[in-house]
């Protein structure tokens, strides 16, 4: 293969980067034992982000017997609604700021990076389709 080759085949494929982390329920700060219950996932380039969350109650119920499930779902809300002030920040922002480390019953797993090499003319909606895709994957993997 030519040098020529190389560069031709470097050019007709993009690099998209993201990132997700995990959602964990802390029922007991000081113990630190968790339970994951949600997964937030983001990509700069194509200004996508997604987060959805999965209570298991009677996972949550065996790990943690005093667990306020109804509590647990209203913090766990403020990743999911549309209505936060936030929603004007830029993707990337909005991901830093939900996932930054906290010391409350919702936190986060570190940000993990993540990257997809696909050919340089796919279109933007099958890049957001196959992060969804991705997304999925992690979830059933991570959380249920």
């Amino acid at each position: 293969m030519t040098e020529n080759n190389i560069k031709e085949n470097e050019t007709s494929t993009v690099k998209v980067v993201y990132e997700y982390c995990v959602l964990r329920y802390v029922a007991d700060i000081e113990r630190e034992e968790f339970v994951n219950v949600g997964l937030l996932m983001m990509c700069k380039r194509y200004r996508w982000m997604r987060a959805e969350t999965i209570v298991d109650e009677v996972r949550i119920g065996n790990c943690f017997r005093s667990a306020n499930i109804t509590l647990l779902r209203n913090q766990l809300a403020a990743f999911t609604r549309n209505d936060v002030p936030e929603k004007g920040l830029p993707v990337e922002e909005r991901y830093r700021w939900l996932a930054a480390v906290k010391s409350a019953v919702i936190q986060t797993s570190p940000s993990h990076p993540g990257i997809m090499i696909l050919p340089a003319e796919t279109p933007a909606a099958q890049v957001k389709s196959t992060l969804d895709a991705i997304f999925t994957t992690l979830l059933d993997k991570l959380v249920k």
